[in-house]
């Protein structure tokens, strides 16, 4: 990556496990691990999930914040809110989950994957204390090498 910019801020129609909307401006001082998914793609549900689910049990206590960013760009009708709560729940995903907000006729992709440029899913965002976008990942990515970003975020100063 060039130069750290500013992260965009999400663009989120409702969140789950949260009681506030969670912001990249509100989560200053923590560095932010957020991984945009689908509940119907594969690598997600397989390798996605299970990581951010592990990394927001080992960091979570070390002012990490782990977001989940539900982008929906196919399938439409099957991944409703209704059902994100539902595999929230069966998935047992305790970190705040986040739906991108819908594009429109124009820009029928999310806004928040627009904003992001993203190619798909999973995407992995690693955003530093500052609100900087330090990394941003497609497809999966190992976990040592997750851990060493994340390391990396921690000890920024």
């Amino acid at each position: 990556m060039d130069e750290p910019k500013a992260a965009p801020e999400w663009r989120i129609s409702q969140w789950f496990n949260t009681t506030e909307p969670l912001t990249i401006e509100t989560l200053r001082g923590r560095a932010i691990v957020a991984c945009a998914f689908q509940m119907l793609c594969p690598g997600c549900v397989d390798k996605a999930i299970p990581q951010m689910k592990a990394v927001h049990e080992l960091f979570g206590k070390q002012n990490v914040t782990v977001v989940g960013l539900h982008t929906v760009f196919e399938h439409h009708e099957a991944m409703t809110p209704t059902s994100l709560k539902a595999f929230i729940h069966e998935y047992r995903i305790t970190f705040p989950v986040g739906v991108d907000a819908s594009g429109d006729d124009s820009h029928p992709a999310p806004q928040t994957m627009r904003l992001y440029q993203m190619r798909g899913t999973p995407t992995i965002f690693l955003i530093d204390k500052k609100g900087l976008l330090q990394g941003q990942i497609f497809g999966h990515i190992s976990d040592l090498q997750l851990g060493a970003e994340i390391m990396a975020l921690i000890k920024e100063d």
